[in-house]
């Protein structure tokens, strides 16, 4: 019968209740998603498997719960259905008093003039237009602005949702979510769980690895692939496979790149050959609302219940309070070319990544301390009013919990101390940061040991470490042994 985007209304609808009286009555294996095509003629991009298990006929939106839930890694329970049931049941009950409402005297109904009623009442007073796909409201079917709401374009290229049904869908995500003891992940993809290189920058020191690449027909026992058709290299970080395993347990994770989608998909595909941890959940570059900033605004997840894990700070301008830094992973010498460093990269010393203390085993302890700590029971029932990212600042603030420091010659003349970032890192860290020296001070914190500060810290028996103390401390999660970090002897003041 054509495209959804060339039927009439009227037209959609009677679709709609063929798609859900198909998809109701196919077996286990079908695909909802099959049978949305089949009968609308929209072409869907969806990763499901999963066969719809609707009670309504008449609800175009159920599509979209349907969808997420089947993109999701658990089921809406009982109760979640019962609530979407009672929406349908009071939108039937409209229909009926609408259609009692225009019986004629002799108590006959005039079926003609009760369809166009009901389909304008329908359209008009019932509905409140959730989402947009294809130029029309995925519950009525009614002509829309495509520019309307916040598109999902990971989701379906085509799909706006209304903030009210953002809302809604959080609301009922979060519920369930919380009842199974799960909490929001969100993974950037260079630098934080992988490195990639083109082939065309591979040194001659990184030749080698030419040869050492593993085979793509079984990409979940390997670190290293070629990927030819893309004409690059692609390492995974150290201990990527056991993260996302332990984590999907405590987490509904998505990644977040501000790549292309085509790479963060061949991405996705390496970190998850067998689609368990992401489904759909995949956010590229031109999915995301603002230029050159990623935003909670396209994930459908309470921002009181989401973490994330990126390498950029800058780029969650408005999410810093869910930030977990990531330390860079620089395997390629082209990653620490991009980012000014003089040095040999991972890849050219033949080294990588410890597996069971680097940067993705360190931070895994993180998030299940900070999951242990927001469903803790002690703090009572109601698990909705928490927020995570509170609990994320309680324990940063436990590392460096009793020091008190002072920076010598490590900040710009007449720079603003409490604006640099080791000061902000540090207090972060849970450590008092002062200008000057008293008795209380355990740490100074230098570049040079000549300075006042820094004699003053040999004398009175006090720590002088280098900067990198502060930085080690933030992207280890403890407080590491001065010993490590001593100060270089340079000109002094």
């Amino acid at each position: 019968s054509g495209p959804i985007t060339q039927q009439s209304p009227r037209r959609v609808a009677q679709n709609v209740k063929n798609l859900f009286i198909a998809a109701t009555n196919k077996n286990a294996t079908s695909s909802f998603v099959d049978v949305l095509a089949a009968t609308t003629g929209i072409p869907m991009s969806l990763v499901t498997d999963s066969p719809v298990h609707s009670s309504s006929s008449d609800d175009f939106a159920a599509f979209l719960d349907t969808e997420l839930d089947s993109n999701s890694d658990i089921s809406l329970d009982q109760e979640d259905d019962d609530d979407y049931d009672s929406d349908n049941k009071r939108i039937k009950r409209c229909k009926v008093e609408v259609l009692e409402s225009i019986e004629d005297p002799q108590g006959s109904t005039s079926h003609g003039n009760a369809d166009q009623s009901l389909e304008a009442s329908v359209m008009e007073d019932i509905c409140t237009h959730p989402g947009v796909m294809g130029g029309m409201c995925i519950q009525c079917g009614q002509k829309m602005d495509d520019a309307s709401g916040v598109a999902f374009g990971y989701i379906h290229k085509d799909l706006r949702l209304a903030n009210d049904e953002i809302t809604r869908l959080r609301n009922r995500d979060l519920k369930n979510l919380l009842r199974h003891k799960k909490l929001y992940l969100v993974l950037d993809l260079d630098h934080t769980l992988l490195n990639s290189t083109r082939l065309l920058d591979v040194t001659p020191e990184e030749e080698y690895l030419k040869n050492q690449t593993d085979s793509l027909q079984d990409v979940s026992k390997g670190s290293l692939f070629r990927l030819d058709f893309m004409h690059m290299l692609t390492k995974l970080r150290p201990f990527i496979h056991t993260f996302l395993k332990e984590a999907s347990n405590l987490f509904e994770m998505y990644i977040y790149t501000m790549g292309e989608r085509s790479y963060a998909l061949e991405m996705a595909k390496l970190l998850d050959p067998g689609n368990v941890y992401f489904h759909s959940r995949v956010i590229a570059q031109d999915n995301c609302t603002q230029r050159h900033q990623k935003g909670l605004d396209v994930v459908l997840g309470q921002e009181s219940a989401v973490l994330i894990l990126d390498d950029t700070e800058h780029v969650w301008a408005k999410h810093k309070e869910n930030l977990i830094l990531m330390e860079r992973y620089h395997f390629f010498a082209s990653s620490c070319r991009q980012f000014g460093y003089n040095c040999k990269s991972l890849s050219e010393l033949k080294s990588d990544e410890n597996e069971s203390d680097g940067a993705l085993a360190t931070v895994l302890e993180v998030l299940k301390r900070i999951h242990s700590m927001f469903f803790d029971q002690e703090l009572g029932d109601n698990l909705a009013d928490r927020d995570v990212r509170q609990v994320l600042k309680t324990v940063r603030k436990e590392v460096l919990k009793g020091c008190k420091v002072v920076f010598s010659r490590v900040f710009p003349t007449k720079f603003q101390a409490e604006n640099h970032h080791l000061w902000k890192m540090a207090e972060q860290l849970g450590a008092t940061c002062s200008t000057e020296v008293d008795p209380s001070v355990t740490h100074v914190i230098s570049t040079d040991t000549g300075t006042e500060k820094s004699r003053w810290a040999v004398r009175e028996k006090k720590f002088l470490v280098h900067t990198g103390w502060i930085e080690a401390a933030y992207y280890l999660w403890q407080k590491q042994p001065e010993e490590n970090f001593p100060v270089d002897q340079t000109k002094s003041e």
